[in-house]
């Protein structure tokens, strides 16, 4: 009977050992993907940060030309052919 019980607690052992070998290789598995996507992540914000600078740019200068249009037409108000010329 003790080399049953030996036995028994061999193959138990070993299958306990097999499962923890095997959590393991999946938690290292899912850690480098999720390392991976995380490094895949920070390359696109860099991009966005790109984009997003170039977006801004844009938009300053945009703005920048709106208010000088704004700055001009308040000074050109009444002339006709501009838009602002109101008959009276």
């Amino acid at each position: 009977m003790n080399e049953d019980e030996n036995t028994f607690f061999e193959k138990e052992r070993e299958r306990l050992t097999a499962e923890i070998t095997s959590g393991f290789e999946e938690l290292l598995s899912s850690s480098n993907t999720l390392n991976r996507k995380l490094e895949e992540v920070l390359g696109m914000t860099r991009e966005y940060e790109t984009i997003a600078a170039l977006w801004q740019t844009f938009h300053e200068l945009m703005r920048g030309q709106k208010e000088e249009g704004a700055a001009v037409q308040e000074q050109s108000q009444g002339l006709p052919g501009t838009g602002g010329h109101v008959l009276s």
